[in-house]
């Protein structure tokens, strides 16, 4: 399988203008650095810009980041958004304060990051399971859109557990939530599956369906879904009792910590899979890199890990709930794996459909990786 890059989706100011030149933002008015218009020499703004990102917030003149990394490019800044009303209305700073979530700490002009970060607890207190998979784990939303982000990690995940040497007795899922879609594909290849999760509604929700009781969540339409690209719709309630057959515990864990499982012990699997996880669970890149070498202990040298996970992307939202979520490029989530103790087999970057005004997020990288038999980097 060859990789797909699309690291280029072209260089638009955060005033929408598409533009390859810096500028800064200073009291709502776009302003070119100097020595852009030939008036004496440029100024730069750090970080340099990148291919993707060609501007980056600067509040009320002065030249610091926003706090929550470079301006998206498309007015899609949470804190943009809430003081200008932006295009998601139904977040604004008043509404964001009454939800308690990233935003709940807003200062005027500035976005605080420690105070936007969604810990632990808070996930632990305000993350409905069941309204998060009425919101992101149906094929189509209640107006009939596409769910663009399942179905791509959907297909996304066939292909990837559909490569040669991915397979093996046990899967360990990490931070796997009320969710079984990541199973889907993966339980054709492994025989035991173990579903790691640190909020106990989530595991309890997972629990539900697990045990087929009346009002779990109904995951046939996704389950079709799946079945249909392996060529056989008609499979899907067989692979939903391989799925629950196979699934032979569900763990607490937390990926902060240098063995996620503890007090638990578990033998290193054959592979990981982690979707839409690590980048919701750390607070900045140094954790981030941190939660990947733990959860590297959980899988053999020689075995897999598996991902999925957002890119420019610094919230996302439902039930009147923010989430924030680290800000990460493409090259920070390889680097890290790579630090990890992984070699990077497969890398490939979709890009997301704009105007989803329940997250911020720009694309999509799915990625496989294999642990190096000795873990120096």
């Amino acid at each position: 399988m060859s990789l797909k890059s699309f690291d280029h989706f072209g260089s638009r100011c955060a005033g929408g203008k598409r533009t390859r030149r810096c500028c800064r933002e200073k009291r709502g008015a776009l302003l070119p650095l100097r020595g852009e218009d030939g008036e004496g020499a440029a100024t730069p703004v750090s970080p340099p810009c990148h291919r993707d990102t060609a501007c980056y917030t600067v509040k009320l003149g002065a030249a610091t980041e926003c706090g929550r990394g470079p301006c998206s490019g498309r007015g899609a800044c949470l804190e943009q958004r809430a003081q200008e009303g932006g295009e998601n209305r139904k977040y604004t700073r008043a509404a964001l304060r009454a939800a308690g979530g990233a935003s709940a700490d807003l200062a005027p002009g500035r976005m605080d990051a420690p105070a936007a970060f969604t810990d632990a607890e808070f996930y632990q207190r305000s993350f409905d399971p069941q309204e998060y998979l009425r919101e992101f784990c149906t094929l189509s939303s209640v107006q009939g859109q596409p769910n663009t982000l399942l179905t791509q990690s959907l297909r996304s995940l066939f292909s990837m557990f559909a490569l040669e040497g991915l397979s093996g007795h046990t899967l360990i899922d990490v931070g796997c939530g009320p969710t079984i879609y990541q199973l889907l594909s993966a339980c054709e290849r492994f025989q035991e599956i173990i579903c790691l999760d640190y909020t106990d509604r989530n595991r309890r929700e997972l629990e539900k369906w697990l045990r087929n009781e009346p009002a779990a969540f109904d995951w046939s339409p996704v389950v079709k879904f799946v079945c249909e690209l392996e060529g056989d719709r008609e499979k899907w309630a067989e692979k939903e009792e391989k799925v629950r057959k196979k699934v032979k515990q569900v763990l607490k864990c937390d990926v902060t910590k240098p063995n996620p499982t503890a007090p638990v012990s578990l033998p290193p699997a054959d592979c990981i899979v982690s979707t839409l996880c690590l980048e919701a669970a750390c607070k900045d890149l140094a954790t981030f890199r941190s939660a990947l070498r733990n959860i590297s202990t959980l899988v053999k040298p020689g075995g897999h890990l598996v991902m999925v996970t957002v890119l420019q992307e610094t919230f996302y939202a439902f039930n009147k709930q923010v989430f924030s979520c680290l800000y990460l490029e493409r090259s920070m989530v390889e680097e890290a794996v790579e630090a990890a103790g992984f070699d990077v087999k497969l890398s490939e970057m979709q890009p997301y459909m704009p105007g989803d005004a329940r997250t911020d997020c720009r694309a999509v990288l799915t990625l496989v990786a294999c642990r190096r038999a000795s873990t120096t980097a």
